[in-house]
């Protein structure tokens, strides 16, 4: 039979052309506005907030875009190709076909209200999938149904793990040639170590895909393609499936049982266990992160995102499922929680900042707990400062709607706050907390850039100040010796879309070089470092001696230091200034100034006058130590190592293969694929710039890559002089 229904809220009354034509108010204002009224118009049990993510190019926004589309937020379908979709809204989104910032925004499928943010693929805008990973409560993982798990597919999975956020597994694109559903769940299963079960299986391949069944209720949903979609038939399951479906049904089943004693229960008594208890069974194996549904369809061909859908609402937790949000208190560090409830003291934090043209500063907040109200205080324990709320917005895109507040577990937008920085908590002032901020990767890139007129110096400040305020992985710096302004990023393309937002928004004109890789320094040996500082400044006298060993540690496991000095040596009240010493010693360097890495300084004496020594003194004493100890540790210069991933046509391997070693590059492992090779390889940063450009030449534009950042490795002795000299 045909579904008279789309996303189950209002009859499909219209054809879908007419649909294309003219906007359907009623399809807009089926499900009421949550903010309709004072109070609260949707409990928590009925409020889900997802993320969409993804390798580059495995159809993350076009998945958003159909759930857009078939929950009626939008009227018009739009399309990454044509630079029509709604979640890329940027200039330079809408140019290169790809998500450059995560667009946040609210549908309503059924009763309830989901709100979505769609995050990039790219490896170089990580952050923000970084910090919609840290407020959210679900994620549907987009994955190619041809390429499975990819590099970028891999670290988001692990973002998502580092905050234990529960998910579901898409397989998109079966249409396409060479489409695999079985391979892809094998992949999951391998590479990313996820137990995952599924709970469809695809009807047709490649151009012959016309819908899934359904392995929990064992019925076939198959799509109309006359009418995009909107429109599906439900039918027992193909014969030719038969056989296929009810194996792999009971291996479901079997999943589900060992990770829920219901269900088990229930399936010892009959392996067919009801729907009911099997779905929910399922919903709670998904909550605990024991098992991740794999669905499948065609985001493009517009097959199976309804079923996507309501796998949400069944499988994906309300705010209320997850743990209380975890904090301390400002003053002396006391752990608090929040619980997900409008009557607990308000909690939220801000997680993004964007420049809006018409409203200045929008800050984008998740709150956890109380209500948000416009025209309240709230206060921002880092900065100790109370803030007014000027605005409050719900989010589609690059549009607003005002709304008069923000409930527990509801995502949104705040305007008319000053002094509010990424990852800042807001609360009340009498009951204040301090929520897990948010962390960010180092840049491993960097550009100098400088104002063609003097006229331009102030515009292009500004233009830099505000892109740092949205991009806590965009660095400024001043290069002391050369007077340069450096700016530093994740990659080449993150760059090249900062430089052409400053020329394009904030009409800046200024001329940029070369990016430069964003070397490290460190040390390969274990040394002493002993110095007195002894001076006279002022008609004072300046004492202070600090004695360090400095050792290597571990590639990766960052800086540490340890104290093991007693009192008498260094005095409680001057520790505070050695320890800064040593963090200017450490982001300083012994080589060419670049920041020291992975290393373990460890304060084992010093000396103290009782009249002449000051906080500079020991300052000054803990960095000439640090710089004596790394000086004679065998410092040495580290690069930044890219994983590559590779996919080439299979008479260009010899070629693409030859252009890697010559980029001082190690294969790693060559695989099969339908008609191509895949290649992944370890290649220094430096080695990698005009890569895009030479895999195209090498085969004739057939050839695609990726990479990710891995590690920091040792510069060989020549090219370390090289570098070091120039």
């Amino acid at each position: 039979m045909l579904s008279p229904t789309i996303g189950g809220d209002e009859p499909f009354a219209a054809t879908m052309a007419n649909v294309l034509e003219k906007p359907n108010t009623s399809r807009m204002d089926a499900s009421p506005s949550p903010h309709e009224g004072d109070g609260r118009r949707r409990p928590l049990a009925l409020i889900r907030n997802i993320g969409v993510m993804a390798h580059i190019d495995a159809g993350k926004t076009t998945t958003s875009e159909r759930m857009l589309f078939y929950s009626g937020r939008v009227h018009k379908i739009g399309e990454v190709d044509y630079g029509t979709a709604v979640m890329d809204w940027m200039e330079q989104e809408q140019e290169r076909g790809i998500t450059i910032v995560s667009a946040a925004t609210t549908l309503f499928w059924k009763d309830y209200q989901v709100n979505i943010i769609d995050t990039p693929g790219h490896v170089d805008f990580t952050v923000e999938v970084e910090r919609a990973l840290r407020v959210l409560d679900g994620v549907i993982g987009v994955f190619c149904g041809v390429a499975g798990v990819q590099p970028q597919s891999e670290t988001v999975w692990r973002q998502a793990r580092k905050y234990r956020i529960p998910g579901l597994a898409f397989v998109n694109k079966m249409d396409r040639k060479g489409a695999d559903f079985e391979q892809a769940i094998c992949q999951i299963r391998e590479k990313l170590a996820l137990n995952a079960v599924a709970t469809q299986w695809p009807v047709g391949s490649e151009d012959g895909f016309s819908g899934m069944v359904d392995l929990i209720t064992r019925q076939a949903l198959l799509f109309d393609e006359a009418s995009q979609g909107a429109k599906w038939r439900v039918e027992e399951v193909p014969a030719a499936y038969a056989d296929q479906v009810e194996a792999v049904r009971a291996a479901m089943i079997e999943a589900v049982a060992e990770q829920d004693e219901s269900v088990l229960e229930a399936y010892l008594e009959h392996p067919d266990v009801p729907v009911d208890l099997l779905k929910a069974g399922l919903r709670r194996a998904t909550l605990s992160q024991a098992l991740v549904p794999v669905l499948c369809g065609s985001s493009l061909r517009n097959k199976g995102i309804q079923p996507l859908l309501d796998a949400v609402v069944d499988f994906l937790p309300a705010p209320a499922d997850v743990p209380a949000i975890q904090g301390v208190h400002p003053k002396d560090e006391a752990p608090l929680a929040r619980h997900p409830d409008d009557s607990e003291p308000l909690s939220a934090l801000a997680f993004k900042i964007v420049n809006d043209a018409y409203v200045g500063k929008l800050f984008f907040v998740r709150v956890y707990s109380g209500v948000l109200k416009k025209g309240m205080n709230v206060y921002n324990p880092r900065t100790r400062k109370r803030e007014r709320i000027g605005r409050i917005v719900r989010l589609h895109a690059n549009h607003r709607e005002d709304v008069g507040a923000l409930y527990s577990g509801e995502i949104g937008g705040l305007v008319g706050l000053k002094n509010t920085a990424t990852g800042d908590t807001l609360c009340v002032e009498n009951e204040p907390i301090v929520l897990e901020s948010i962390e960010f990767p180092e840049p491993v890139i960097a550009m100098a850039i400088e104002p063609k007129t003097q006229a331009d110096k102030e515009s292009l400040q500004n233009a830099l100040a505000a892109l740092a305020d949205e991009d806590p992985t965009f660095k400024i710096s001043m290069n002391e010796d050369t007077g340069q302004t450096l700016i530093s990023g994740m990659g080449e393309l993150h760059l090249e879309i900062l430089k052409d937002r400053m020329f394009r928004e904030f009409k800046v004109q200024a001329n940029a070089g070369r990016p430069v890789v964003a070397y490290r320094e460190t040390v390969q040996a274990t040394q002493a470092g002993n110095f007195l500082f002894q001076r006279e400044i002022g008609g004072h006298g300046q004492y202070a001696r600090v004695i360090v060993h400095v050792a290597p540690q571990p590639r990766g496991s960052g800086n540490r230091v340890v104290w093991d000095v007693a009192t008498a040596e260094i005095p409680n009240e001057f520790r505070a200034s050695v320890q800064a010493g040593i963090d200017d010693a450490l982001i300083t360097g012994v080589l060419g100034n670049y920041p020291l890495i992975d290393v373990c300084v460890t304060v084992t004496g010093g000396e103290a006058h009782p009249v002449d020594s000051t906080d500079v003194a020991f300052r000054t004493a803990a960095v000439m130590a640090v710089r004596e100890a790394a000086r004679n540790a065998s410092p040495a210069l580290l690069e930044p190592v890219m994983d590559l991933e590779t996919i080439t046509p299979e008479e260009h391997l010899g070629d693409v293969l030859g252009d890697i070693n010559a980029r001082r590059g190690q294969v790693r492992e060559i695989v099969a694929r339908e008609g191509a090779q895949l290649i992944h390889a370890d290649v220094p940063l430096s080695e990698l710039f005009g890569y895009a450009t030479a895999i195209r030449s090498l085969s004739r534009g057939r050839a695609s890559y990726s990479m990710q950042p891995k590690s920091f490795d040792i510069v060989p002795t020549t090219m370390q002089e090289a570098i070091l000299n120039r």
